[in-house]
Parts: structure tokens; sequence; C-alpha cells
């Protein structure tokens, strides 16, 4: 039987924060938990089914695997997420590989067909920093990489062209010797060849017998619209090459968002200060405000406040997991004027002689609350 989407499970959306799922969580958990239900085995069921989700969900390396690769991303016996390139096949790192790392082959002398000691290379992360823009309609850039690809000259054998590597006579090939201490027997890295199982006689010139080089690349990277910080693009196989003609690691592109002049970003949607004027906030009118989209215009009410807060829908950032794009939220800001003319300090001494408590309710609250105070 097929196993339900996770999210489902847990009744939550794809883009939930790490709070609605864990509430989510315990909200099951408390509903299905065995010693509420001991007779029930369908509720016995869905309390693993829902602690599995959460086990996954909470994680955010398994969550991002899961929804890449969907339940093949989180599976431990292979996939190509989760364990990642650990699973077996052209992508990835066979198990009975690792074992033979350890200990040498001993299960089966030099391993499959002499492949003992062949290693995937190691992930690499590369951290990308863009701009809001870019972020949220998706772009394409170049990166320049620093990494250790398999040699030309020797093809990853290390060996001078021509020849080849000897199987240690130290260890058989297996990379690991036995040492017998009284009762114990204590598995070790082979002195001679340092693990690889292999004597070199006669290096390559060019990789010295590593069998890798350093080197640097140049790869072109697609950014999906909607992408925010800390999201990360895997690029399958552009890691460091494998040891031994093992498979190469992969390279993430983790994403970072430069800090920009108008907007601050929460989620998918999006938040700026917009200063009006006194007059506009006591009488009313519209002002011009920027989106990610150009220019939009604002109606701003009468006897509208400082800090109010204003919403224009669906003038935020559609994210990579999400149906519709967020909201705008415009943080209105009453602006003092400054360096006033003869003429508008009069007119505003006038004013406010005109002016009444009745017309400043919050300072009326504040005076009644500050009376209030004093007659205790």
């Amino acid at each position: 039987m097929s196993k339900r989407d996770y999210y489902e499970v847990l009744g939550v959306a794809k883009n939930a924060s790490d709070d609605e799922i864990k509430k989510a969580y315990r909200k099951l958990a408390m509903k299905h938990h065995p010693d509420r239900n001991p007779d029930d085995k369908g509720a016995e069921e869905k309390f693993k089914e829902a602690k599995e989700a959460y086990e996954v969900l909470s994680d955010a390396d398994k969550r991002a695997a899961y929804d890449q690769f969907g339940h093949e991303g989180v599976n431990p016996q292979g996939g190509p997420g989760g364990f990642g390139g650990f699973g077996g096949g052209a992508g990835g790192f066979d198990f009975s590989d690792i074992f033979e790392g350890i200990f040498g082959g001993a299960a089966g002398g030099a391993g499959r067909g002499g492949r003992s000691n062949v290693y995937r290379g190691a992930d690499l992360r590369y951290n990308l920093e863009i701009s809001l823009e870019e972020a949220a309609r998706g772009t394409e850039t170049k990166i320049r990489i620093p990494t250790l690809e398999e040699c030309e000259t020797c093809h990853g054998t290390g060996a001078k062209p021509g020849t080849e590597p000897s199987t240690c006579p130290t260890c058989q090939g297996h990379g690991q010797v036995r040492m017998q201490q009284g009762f114990f027997s204590i598995q070790q890295t082979c002195p001679r060849c340092h693990g690889s199982g292999k004597i070199i006689a006669d290096p390559c010139g060019t990789c010295h017998g590593q069998g890798r080089v350093k080197k640097h690349k140049t790869l072109s990277v697609k950014i999906p619209a909607g992408v925010d910080e800390g999201d990360r693009i895997r690029l399958a196989g552009e890691g460091e090459a494998g040891v031994n003609g093992g498979p190469a690691g992969d390279l993430y592109v983790q994403i970072h968002l430069k800090a920009h002049a108008l907007f601050k970003r929460d989620g998918d949607d999006l938040h700026c200060e917009m200063p009006v004027s006194f007059a506009t906030a006591a009488l009313g009118g519209e002002v011009e405000i920027p989106t990610l989209d150009g220019h939009a215009r604002l109606k701003v009410a009468a006897e509208t406040q400082s800090g109010q807060v204003l919403r224009l829908k669906g003038k935020g950032i559609k994210g990579v997991r999400s149906h519709t794009a967020g909201d705008l939220y415009c943080h209105v800001l009453v602006e003092t004027p400054v360096k006033l003319s003869a003429k508008q300090k009069e007119l505003l001494r006038e004013f406010e002689s005109l002016n009444q408590q009745s017309n400043n309710p919050k300072a009326q609250s504040f005076m009644d609350r500050v009376k209030e105070f004093f007659s205790q």
C-alpha cells in the first residue's frame, strides 16, 4: 500500500512553518496516542504515520529532500534524496562499498570485482547571494567553484600512464589490517597503502599519485522564481570526483538574499515603510508606492494614524511551493515637517489654537490615564 503524502497526514500546507508542523503533530499525537486508545489498532497506525511524517518534515534537510523527490528522497534504502547519493547505482554509493572500505572486504576478499575502496566524492556547498528581484522572478547565473576532479592523465588511477597500481601485499588489497592484542582483535588502516589497498610504484606526474587534481570550473545555475533565504539547489554530480573510480558528489547551492533598500521579505509577503505627510494622513488622499512590478497607487483614508498597516493584495512574492503571490504591507509613517518657513509656523500655530482635545482622541485618552494615575 502506497504511503500518504506527509503534508496530508499532518493536515498542513506545503509551505507550513516549523511551528505549524509541530502544532499539527502534537494535536494528532494526543488524539491517536496508544495509551489513550488501548484497543484501537487504527489509532495506533495513525499515530505511527503522524510520527513518521513529523520526523521528516521537522528536519530541514529531510524536508528539502522529500519536497524534491517525495518518499524516495527520504527512503533509507536508497533513492535520489535523503541518503542522497548514497543509494546504489551510477548516481550513488553502494553500501557494500562502505563495508569494504571499513573492514577491508574481509567477508569477500578484494570485494566485488576488485572494486574495494571505491569512494563517492564529497558533496560541496556554494553560498550564492542574489537580490530580492532575482529571487522573486528567477534568474540564471554562472558560478566558479574550486573542486577536485579526476586526473585526465591517469584517469583517476594515480599511476603513470602505461602502468597500473598493484595490490598492497600487506593488507592484500583490503586497506585494513587486523592486529591481535590478547583476546582482542583490532582493525586499523594499513600503514603501507594508507587504506587505498593499492601500491603505486610509479605515480602519475600530474596528480602525484592522488588520482585527482585541484581545478576551478564554471557552472550555470538556474534559480527558480520564488526562492527564499536558505533554500538549496542541488546540482547532481558536480561535487568532488570520487576515489578509485567512485561517483562524484553533489554540489548544493545555498541561497542568501541581499538586504533591500525598500522591502523586507517575510515568507511570500513584503513589508515597507510608507511616509505620508501630516495633511494627507489627516485629510486622506492617494500616494504612489513602489512594488516589484512597478509603481502602484494606494488610497490613504482620512484620519490615518502613524503605525497603521495598509495592504496591497497579491503584490508580494509567489514562493516556489505557493500557488498564489503574497501581499505587500505598507506601514504608515506620518512625517513631521522640518525647516518650516515663517508662514508655515504661523499657520500651524493658528491650527493648534483652533484644535481641541476632542480632535486628538489618543492624546485625550493619555491625559485621562495620567490624571487617574496621579489621583491614586
